[in-house]
């Protein structure tokens, strides 16, 4: 599985300057000189060297042609660095990506049916050409950001069959649950979430986030350091020795039904969650849910269901 990146300084700067919702039309404006009247997206592309291995890939895919239809289409399109910065944090080299099997399929995650103009699109989830959606953030500054980790860097090129918005990473879609993403860390080289994963085991909530893209959930998600600062504070040795009704409140209270990336978080903004009449408050200007703090390398971490934020304190319901 191709996975996105979690860059601390993107996060934490995202978080720090984040304010009241913008629509897309806010985004940056630049657009490309005129251009030849001949020109379709993939001309436009070709002509352009920071989209060369954009083209490679686009004709690796054998996708040139559904791109110089008439259309229109709309492209989101990662400029070389991107690319680069995707294969570096997957581990993967440009021959790897060019030979994968799901190479079609990232591609046309990032194209969209119809010519969607900058001023057309307010945040929020789009289907893509292949069907899936992604996910438009915005932050206060007239950023568009994509899935919480690409941001759209120029706007409204212009083709004869569509238009062209420039991103700064390759977009990809999730292919596991918010359940499955947590397990997965279990068996990572670094394991995290184990705490989490038991805790939601005792409680019988493995169920309640393995659900499917329709739930948009937000989860922040204690590590296992967390866990271990609650269980000296409880004095308990584990997950075990926490009473079941105390448990299942205190993960209710780590959700929140709706999907929320970084940069859709506000200051000063209360957060309903799955703990009847229980929210959480939002405090960017420290970097915090409540007293916990935002683990800026792990924000955004994009599930079917929903996004993950970790976080480095277990939080407590007032109640309890």
């Amino acid at each position: 599985m191709m996975n996105s990146k979690f860059n601390p300084w993107r996060s934490l700067s995202l978080l720090v300057a984040l304010g009241s919702v913008l629509s897309f039309s806010s985004c940056q404006d630049d657009v490309d000189p005129p251009k030849d009247e001949s020109e379709n997206i993939v001309d436009i592309a070709s002509g352009n060297p920071d989209f060369s291995i954009l083209v490679s890939a686009v004709s690796q895919a054998g996708l040139v042609e559904a791109l110089s239809q008439p259309g229109p289409l709309t492209v989101f399109a990662p400029t070389n660095e991107a690319f680069e910065n995707f294969l570096s944090a997957n581990n993967l080299t440009a021959t790897q990506l060019l030979a994968s099997q799901d190479l079609a399929d990232i591609l046309t995650y990032h194209v969209v049916g119809g010519a969607v103009r900058s001023s057309d699109v307010n945040p929020g989830p789009v289907t893509a050409l292949n069907e899936k959606q992604f996910y438009v953030s915005a932050d206060p500054a007239g950023n568009l950001w994509i899935n919480g980790n690409a941001q759209i860097i120029q706007t409204d090129i212009t083709a004869d069959n569509g238009i062209i918005h420039v991103l700064d990473y390759v977009i990809t879609s999730p292919t596991q649950n918010i359940a499955e993403i947590a397990i997965a860390a279990n068996q990572g080289a670094q394991p995290e979430f184990t705490q989490l994963v038991a805790a939601l085991v005792r409680a019988n909530l493995v169920e309640a986030v393995s659900g499917s893209s329709g739930d948009n959930l937000t989860v922040f998600a204690p590590t296992d350091a967390a866990f271990g600062a609650l269980y000296e504070v409880l004095g308990v040795n584990g997950v075990d020795e926490i009473p079941v009704d105390l448990l299942t409140n205190v993960l209710q209270y780590h959700v929140v039904p709706a999907r929320a990336f970084s940069q859709d978080l506000r200051q000063n903004a209360s957060l309903p969650t799955l703990l009847t009449g229980q929210n959480l408050t939002v405090d960017l200007a420290n970097l915090q849910i409540n007293e916990s703090g935002l683990i800026g390398a792990a924000l955004n971490i994009h599930a079917t269901n929903g996004v993950i934020h970790a976080i480095d304190q277990v939080l407590l319901p007032p109640s309890e």
